[in-house]
This record gives C-alpha cells, structure tokens and sequence, in this order.
C-alpha cells in the first residue's frame, strides 16, 4: 500500500470515528471535515487577533489607565485560562457545531441553551461590527481620506461584505484564509514590534509600572480597571476553535490544544506588541489628555514613512479581514445549531448548506446583515468603537459565565467529564476559579465609569445587556420554540451514569 493510500485509510476511518461519536450524541452532519488543528487554532488566533485587539483598544486603554493597562493582558490571559479549560473538558465530550448552545443544552438544557446562545449571538454580532468600524480609521488613513463617522461606516460595511463573499466559499477557503491571516498577523506583530523597540524606543520600561498621575478618587485602581478593556477585550476567541467541531477531525483531542495554544500564542503575542507601542509613544501624555486621538497610527507614520506605514496598515487590514471572517464563521455555525434543533424562528432556512460549498449560507448571510446593520447605525453612536466593543465584550463574558456556571451546574448534578481531555480532580477548583474569574470581569466592564454623566450613558451597557437578555426572555415566553426540538437535552449527568454502568458490567 501507498504512503497515499495508507494515509487515506487513517483519515477515513478517523472521519468514520467523528461521525460516530456525533450520531451517539443525536446529530449527523453535512459539514467537510477539513479544517488542521493548526486551521482550526488559525481560525482561534485570527479571531482573538492580537493586532485587531491592541489597536482597536490601544487610545482608549491608555487614556483611561495609562502604560499600566498592559498588564490587564496578563490578568486576562490566567482568567480566560481557566474558562478556557472549562471548555476543553465539555467540547471533548460534546464535539459539536455552535460550540456555546449545544454545551449548554447538554449540561443543563434547552431555555438556559437557548438565552446562552442568544446572548453569545448578539455579541458576536457586535463583535464583527466593532472590529470592522475600528479597520476604518486605518485604512482612512492609508488612502488619504479624513476617517469621518460616514466614512469610517463605508470602510466597515465593505469589509463585512468581503468577509461574507469569501465564508460563502466554504470551509477550505475559510481555513486557508484564516491560516494566512494567521502568518501575516504575527510576522507583522514581531516585525513590527522588533523595530519598534530597535529604532523607536522612546520610553524606558519603567513606564509600565507608572501611574503617571493617573487617580479617581484618590486611588489607581479604578483607573486600572476602567482600562482593563484591553485585556478582556484581547482574550476571547479561543472558543472559535469549538463553533467548527464538525469539520474538524479528531475534535475531541484537537480542538481543546488549538483553543489552549491561542491563548499561549495570542497573548503573548498581544503583550509584546502592545508594549512595543508604549515604549514607542513620544508623548504618553498626549494619549493620556486626548489630544493623541489616534496614537497607533502616528506611531506607525512617524516610524515607517508615509510609504513604510502603508504596509504595515495592510498587513494590519489582512488581520482585521481575518478577524470579521472567523467571527462570521462562529456565529454562523451557531445560527446553524441553533436552527438544527428547530430552536428559533426561521430554522428551516437557517439549516441550509451549500450543496459545492458545504456551508450554512443563510446563516452567513444573517452573520453579514446584521452586524451590517449596527454599523450602519454607527455614525449616530457617540464613540462608535468604545460603545459597540463595550457591549461586545459584556455580552461575550456574560454568555462564557453562562457556560462555566451550566458545567458548574452539571458537576454537582454528578456529570464527570468524557472525553479525551479532563482535569480529573482539578474539574471543580478549577470551574470554581474561573466563574469567580469571570463575573469579577463581568462587574468591571458594566460598572459606571463617569458618575457626572447622565444615567443613561453611565449605566448604557448595563441597560443595553438587559434589553437584549429581556428580548430574549419575551421570544421564549412568546414563541416557545426553545422546547419544540427533540434533540437531546440535560443528558451530561446521564451520559456519565451510563458510562458508569458500562465500566461496571465489563469489570
């Protein structure tokens, strides 16, 4: 036999093992499994996207709490960790599309599945919308034009249309997209960040231990955690890695060392670029006051040339083109999930795959007009960036903790994970670490920052999460489709009984 066909052999009946392990857990599937572990932890990476987050961020962090927010990353990286192991312990046993949902339809079932998933929908859906309008400016910038609200929407709506043309192309293309905005994205962050600490090295190090003079109230800390966005801005992602199960092979082993590896990598990789830009900044103080509305791309210009600078930005535009498009593959697949299981008005269409791309391409299509639609809205949104990443980040933090308490839930209910990734004895301490982890997080987005404003700016994201999540509590007490599908639900604690049972009759 062939080098070729014995390879093929080994991936044939690995696909036949993914499969059946899928229809154990009540589904089949229509999706190519395609997609590397190293596709799949592309797909992670370019979501989380260390370049995408840092500069997003960068002018609001440090005017809030100054160089000291980098260290927000490195508490937001140990946080986001322990979610992150969560996770790794439920997608080994429930390797399937959507990710979030069906995890939480498993561990406790279909109304807490179903807010879970509408929650991480909609924030999805500003996350893609954030991420295109902060492309704007920079590419304003690149060719000339005043980086207006109206122009900044323009750049961010065809950004999204891009992104929705290439996800319609299917998974390969996804894949190899996300793969290569993976290479450019961290050679441009260490080329980038290497030069700048080379040649543009302004700052000592001391400076990421200042203050600066920066206090509320007489204490740093709330200005530390007003710019703490930056690190919970930066540290999700990983998740994406478990939207796509079904087209990747083995998931249960690979998935949960892709979603760890794009912490390890994204992280890291977000800390050196972000301190390379603080230690390249000519004059913190202006960032800090505001008068540096823009400081990324002046560090950039004033480092490169107006020709350098152009380069770097595309390579910055390749990381944010990757970015929207492994967003729109996540909420895509969710849309996908949530419609498989008859979970939301519209499902029928929802399900629909590509007959040559093997897709969800309605469910694209809803991932591209929806957050179409926020941007459009955007110009008439006092800081545009800022409030549409605000919201993001809460409600992605809210849907997270919606699953580490649902795992939390379904360990006291007796369910030990399954699959080929578990924590054994450390599971507990370390659900416990990472719900403290993240309502903490949660409190420090929705808290009020300025108590001068009127309520309805100081407590937006708040009432805006509450909206969203009332919205959501309306359409299931309305349409009741929550308990129309007959998929398996509530069945963690009962899979580990059987599997009890199984190892007790062999012995």
């Amino acid at each position: 036999m062939s080098t070729f066909e014995t390879d093929l052999a080994k991936n044939t009946t690995s696909d036949s093992a993914d499969e059946a392990q899928l229809l154990a857990l009540g589904y089949a599937t229509n999706f190519d499994r395609s997609m590397s572990i190293w596709e799949n932890f592309a797909l992670g990476f370019t979501y989380l996207s260390p370049v995408v987050g840092v500069y997003s961020v960068f002018a609001v962090s440090v005017q809030a709490a100054g160089p000291m927010m980098v260290w927000s990353y490195v508490i937001a990286a140990l946080g986001q960790m322990m979610v992150c192991l969560v996770f790794s312990e439920i997608v080994a046993q429930f390797p399937i599309s959507g990710g979030l949902y069906p995890w939480s339809r498993r561990l406790v079932g279909k109304g807490w599945a179903w807010m879970s998933g509408w929650v991480y929908a909609w924030a999805l859906f500003c996350t893609i919308a954030g991420a295109a309008v902060g492309a704007g400016p920079f590419l304003a910038d690149a060719m000339g034009f005043d980086a207006t609200p109206g122009v900044t929407a323009l750049i961010a709506l065809g950004m999204v249309l891009v992104a929705t043309l290439v996800n319609l192309q299917g998974t390969k293309l996804l894949a190899r997209v996300a793969m290569f905005g993976f290479v450019c994205e961290l050679l441009g962050a260490i080329v980038v960040g290497v030069y700048l600490l080379i040649f543009q090295h302004h700052n000592s190090v001391g400076i990421l231990f200042s203050t600066h003079g920066i206090l509320r109230g007489g204490s740093y800390m709330p200005a530390f955690l007003a710019g703490a966005t930056a690190g919970l801005f930066c540290c999700y992602g990983f998740e994406a890695c478990a939207d796509v199960a079904e087209e990747t092979p083995d998931p249960g082993r690979s998935i949960p060392r892709a979603m760890r590896m794009t912490i390890y990598i994204g992280i890291a990789a977000s800390i050196f670029v972000c301190v390379a830009l603080l230690l390249a900044l000519p004059d913190i103080g202006a960032v800090i006051s505001g008068a540096d509305a823009n400081p990324v791309s002046n560090v950039l210009k004033a480092s490169f040339g107006a020709a350098g600078a152009k380069i770097v930005i595309a390579v910055v535009m390749v990381s944010f083109l990757s970015c929207i498009l492994s967003l729109q593959a996540a909420v895509s697949r969710l849309l996908f999930a949530y419609g498989r299981d008859g979970m939301i008005a519209g499902s029928a269409a929802l399900t629909k795959i590509s007959p040559k791309a093997h897709v969800p391409w309605v469910a694209l299509l809803v991932a591209g007009c929806v957050p179409g639609a926020i941007i459009a809205i955007s110009p008439f949104l006092q800081d545009a960036i800022a409030t549409i990443i605000n919201f993001a980040v809460a409600g992605i933090y809210l849907a997270f903790q919606m699953v580490v308490v649902a795992a939390l839930y379904a360990r006291f209910r007796g369910w030990r994970p399954g699959g080929q990734f578990s924590l054994g004895a450390w599971g507990l301490p370390v659900n416990i670490v990472a719900l403290i982890y993240g309502v903490g997080a949660l409190i420090d987005i929705v808290w009020p920052r300025t108590p001068d404003l009127p309520w309805y700016m100081n407590y937006g994201m708040l009432v805006t999460l509450l909206c969203i999540g009332g919205a959501g509590l309306i359409y299931m007490a309305v349409a009741k489709s929550h308990d129309r599908g007959v998929a398996p639900a509530a069945d963690a604690w009962d899979l580990t009984q059987a599997g009890r049972l199984r190892a007790s009759q062999l012995s």
